[in-house]
């Protein structure tokens, strides 16, 4: 297994990195705007993939205002509208887009508890926004990502997945939907995807990796304020003190996922989550989870998202290698 770098990774000086272009989608938001202020910190060009125009207005504003000469921009993503997702190169193109070092897949709908909702498409909302977006998305990316040197996917999954199994019989929980579980296993099978992925970006000879992260435990009663962004209420914050000893702020939820974009030292196939019982902390290598090391799951998953969807990424590798 390769060994992480020399030197401590340093979550509050990360590598300069002016000559990269990343896109995160959910980018306005949560761990999403966090990981997006951190890359802009180190130069990099960052894009923000959001649904909403006016929330990724906001969230530039903000962003500028904390990172002085930030180069930020946003385009409009909405993952759950399948159909909508093979423009979003060409919106990137009109950016001045015409590569990407990397895009951390993100968004999603939040762990709360929302009733059984589906897309236009009739695809359960969480799987469809959490999992088949971004599983569509990847196959439009894949030029972009390939036209750089090391292109690279990271895929933010989640701690509520560890417990969790797919039902691949019921993948959108039309028979026994409970929205906790729906949303566990919507970012299991977004964790399943990013692995199975590096594995067929390794069989067609790319030099696009895929990497899998979680961000622990984030709470935003621990999370510092960002005007307009994020501004938990006094009662939040005393609400979410004792949880400290335990978990952490979405600040630092965002920490795997940009040492993921930036670390030379990480590689594909791997899994990054915080250090502290994978809760909280600076990032680290973890080993994979046993079951998601079942490589027949994640194929079948990969066979059924390509149903669901109508879309296949490994339709984009014969560009991802060159």
């Amino acid at each position: 297994m390769p060994t992480t770098t020399a030197q401590p990774w340093d979550v509050h000086r990360p590598p300069r990195a002016e000559d990269r272009t990343v896109l995160v989608t959910g980018g306005n938001a949560g761990i999403g705007y966090f990981t997006a202020e951190q890359l802009a910190g180190t130069g990099a060009t960052v894009v923000l993939g959001s649904r909403n125009p006016a929330r990724a207005a906001v969230a530039l504003d903000t962003l500028r205002s904390r990172v002085p000469d930030a180069r930020v921009r946003a385009v409009r993503l909405d993952l759950a509208d399948l159909p909508s997702l093979d423009g979003t190169a060409a919106a990137l193109g009109s950016l001045g887009v015409d590569r990407l070092d990397a895009v951390v897949l993100n968004a999603g709908v939040a762990l709360d508890d929302p009733p059984r909702a589906e897309t236009g498409a009739g695809h359960e909302l969480m799987f469809a926004t959490n999992h088949l977006g971004h599983f569509a998305l990847v196959r439009w990316l894949l030029p972009l990502l390939a036209a750089a040197p090391a292109g690279r996917v990271v895929t933010t999954g989640s701690f509520a997945a560890k417990t969790e199994r797919l039902d691949l019989a019921d993948l959108q929980s039309r028979t026994d939907y409970r929205p906790k579980r729906a949303y566990g296993r919507s970012k299991l099978a977004q964790m399943y995807f990013g692995l199975e992925l590096d594995r067929r970006l390794r069989a067609a000879g790319s030099a696009v990796t895929s990497v899998v992260v979680h961000p622990g435990g984030a709470l935003d009663g621990l999370t510092p304020a960002r005007r307009r962004v994020h501004e938990p209420a006094a009662g939040t914050r005393l609400g979410s003190a004792p949880a400290a000893v335990l978990v952490q702020g979405k600040h630092a939820g965002a920490w795997p996922a940009v040492r993921a974009v930036l670390d030379p030292a990480v590689s594909g196939g791997q899994l990054w989550g915080p250090r502290v019982f994978g809760l909280r902390g600076r990032p680290r290598l973890e080993p994979l989870w046993p079951h998601l090391t079942d490589t027949a799951v994640a194929a079948r998953l990969w066979e059924a998202s390509v149903r669901l969807t109508g879309v296949d990424p490994a339709d984009g590798l014969g560009t991802a290698g060159t």
